[in-house]
């Protein structure tokens, strides 16, 4: 198997979208680091590890918060990890005028909406059961750092593993976020956790910073994801490369 099936536009020898630096999280209970980091390198893109209680974001042009149980689920999913030196660093950079892209996974979007880089919240889900399944969902947003390169209305598979996956939300910022275009990702088909409005990932209002409870890092390569064959999520991770190419092309003219 080829170790690196780079993707992108590689026309231009001078382009070379692996010194991009994306930087993933680790806490006590994350599970799914590695796979992130996986799908960034089989993305174009060099992986960096990044430690909860470390206090430097050692320069990375983008941020994934992976999956997992951290601190065990405690209180509540993600309420202590909210307040780790690290996604201090985090809040401050996605909310500065750079708007560092940052992509929160499953336990990840569970962080973000308790550090209120999203809105809403994640309870348990309507059934009650840990579920793990195939599931196939539609692209609402594509204009994000982490979806351009999905088609608006295309329908992808990607694995769903999760326990506390419930999107809730008021009425009110549920149609705010209708009306704002931020809901990133719907569930199609069934709704398996219960969520508002069949809601499976929403952006903040630039579209730096995007939560999805499914997991597209576990379809990112053949043989490994959904059916066997699918590779739905790996545009994720090589979206966030077209965001950081468009913004330096910017930034030069």
């Amino acid at each position: 198997m080829a170790e690196l099936p780079l993707i992108g536009n590689y026309s231009d020898p001078e382009q070379t979208l692996s010194d991009a630096r994306i930087g993933v999280v680790t806490f006590p209970g994350t599970l799914d680091d590695r796979d992130a980091a996986r799908a960034v390198k089989l993305a174009g893109a060099t992986p960096v590890s990044l430690w909860h209680g470390d206090a430097d974001l050692q320069n990375v042009d983008a941020v994934i918060i992976p999956g997992g149980f951290s601190y065990g689920d405690y209180l509540r999913a993600g309420a202590i990890a909210r307040f780790a030196p690290m996604m201090s660093k985090i809040i401050d950079a996605a909310n500065s005028d750079a708007k560092l892209p940052v992509l929160g996974i499953c336990n990840g979007f569970q962080i973000l909406t308790e550090s209120h880089l999203l809105p809403g919240s994640m309870i348990k889900n309507d059934h009650l059961k840990f579920i793990c399944r195939e599931q196939v969902l539609t692209v609402e947003n594509n204009t994000t750092a982490w979806t351009n390169e999905y088609a608006q209305g295309e329908q992808i598979a990607v694995v769903l593993k999760n326990q506390d996956g419930q999107y809730v939300a008021d009425e009110a910022t549920l149609d705010a976020l209708e009306a704002e275009g931020r809901v990133v990702v719907r569930y199609e088909g069934w709704n398996p956790n219960g969520s508002r409005r069949n809601i499976a990932g929403i952006t903040n209002e630039f579209g730096n910073v995007v939560g999805l409870m499914p997991h597209p890092e576990h379809a990112v390569e053949a043989g490994f994801g959904p059916d066997h064959t699918g590779t739905d999520g790996l545009r994720f991770f090589t979206s966030v490369l077209t965001n950081l190419v468009s913004k330096t092309a910017g930034a030069a003219k």
